[in-house]
């Protein structure tokens, strides 16, 4: 132990041995004179652990003085490189705060050490290698609530993501576009997405042979709002008795029928018989989800248009705007039977970095966050937390 404090203090003397390298050539050289560097490393039984090792000074031709190069701490770094690799493997599930206090280590220095550590070690997303792309995904993710949202590009084939940047706007996915190659660009048969305009626009721009699929768990998730708009419109309009009716029962009416127990069904019959409107809306629903079982393009084009006339037929308002919202990108929607594509690995990817950004309460560094993104998409194979990497 370490006088005065509670660390382990390992000393290590260089085999000398061995002979001297000049760290820029790799050429032997005479040792100058010998000096001492103190770097933490891994804990033991609980404690920190630093460890002093002795290295050779040589000098060039020049008198510049020169340090050997080791290959367990990085150029003036303080930290062992397995010790980087503990702290990283720590952040992929710990919050950088918690990381801090465990190891008790600056909140900056344990952040600026994982984002070197995955500058170096995470595969670069290079659109210009990319091939044989044939349906992509592109998402927009919010790196703090509802603040400075990101485009995630996915290859739905492989599900791995391909691409990351900071923005949201036509122009952000167009830059992406243009690094692709020629080939790869006209390969490209399909991209799916939410109804955004400005992704559209791209698409459109920089690759007029491929199809749009509007995601189909965005199209339902509009139709979820115009349910929560109008339940919240016949609580604000209702009765005593018809509020009391209505009390708790959002999720009913949002959670598909075949998932209701008998309990549940009872009660969200008895709310569709009390308010005709909601009753409309409510079957509506499960015809409009009804489309998307149609075997070809041609059948579900009839199917929404024909579902688009019976919205309109109601003369609700909120229907018949949503109506003629999925009319005007019928196209769009319908080409999910050609291609069956939706964007569920991307909304996957999406959950892993709302996480991420839950547990950080908020990234400010925006490189370092992208650099997080692309850590969600790479599976954990080995253990960071115990590290084959041995001092030498």
């Amino acid at each position: 132990m370490e006088k005065g404090t509670d660390s382990v203090l390992v000393r290590c003397c260089r085999d000398r041995r061995f002979k001297v390298e000049e760290p820029r050539t790799g050429r032997l050289c005479t040792v100058d004179h010998y000096v001492r560097r103190r770097v933490q490393d891994l804990p033991v039984s609980g404690h920190p652990c630093r460890i002093e090792v002795e290295l050779a000074q040589t000098r060039d031709k020049d008198g510049r003085r020169l340090i050997e190069a080791t290959e367990y701490v990085a150029r003036g770094a303080r930290y062992t490189k397995r010790f980087c690799q503990f702290i990283s493997g720590l952040c992929r599930y710990m919050s950088i705060h918690a990381v801090s206090k465990h190891l008790g280590i600056r909140w900056e220095t344990v952040k600026n050490i994982d984002k070197e550590y995955l500058h170096s070690t995470l595969p670069g997303l290079e659109p210009e290698k990319l091939n044989n792309l044939i349906h992509i995904g592109v998402d927009e993710v919010a790196r703090a609530k509802r603040h400075d949202y990101m485009t995630v590009v996915y290859d739905l084939v492989s599900g791995h993501l391909i691409w990351v940047e900071h923005g949201r706007k036509s122009a952000i996915l167009i830059s992406f576009f243009k690094q692709l190659s020629t080939a790869t660009r006209d390969g490209i048969k399909a991209v799916s997405m939410d109804m955004g305009q400005p992704y559209q626009s791209a698409v459109r721009k920089m690759l007029p042979n491929a199809d749009i699929v509007f995601d189909r768990f965005h199209v339902m998730q509009n139709y979820c709002l115009l349910i929560k708009r109008e339940r919240a419109k016949a609580f604000r309009n209702g009765s005593n008795e018809e509020r009391s009716m209505l009390k708790g029962t959002l999720f009913l009416l949002l959670k598909n029928a075949y998932k209701l127990d008998d309990r549940q069904s009872d009660r969200l019959g008895e709310l569709l018989e009390s308010n005709k409107t909601l009753c409309i809306i409510y079957m509506l629903k499960e015809q409009l989800q009804a489309i998307w079982d149609e075997p070809c393009y041609e059948s579900m084009v009839e199917a929404l248009e024909a579902w688009c006339r019976l919205a309109r037929s109601t003369k609700i308002l909120s229907l018949c705007n949503y109506a003629d919202a999925l009319l005007n990108r019928k196209v769009g929607v319908c080409n999910y039977a050609k291609y069956r594509l939706t964007n569920a690995r991307v909304e996957a990817g999406n959950v892993s970095i709302g996480l991420l950004r839950r547990r950080a309460r908020g990234v400010r560094d925006i490189e370092y966050f992208k650099l997080k993104i692309r850590q969600t998409s790479v599976p954990d194979t080995h253990s960071t937390f115990y590290p084959n990497i041995k001092l030498t």
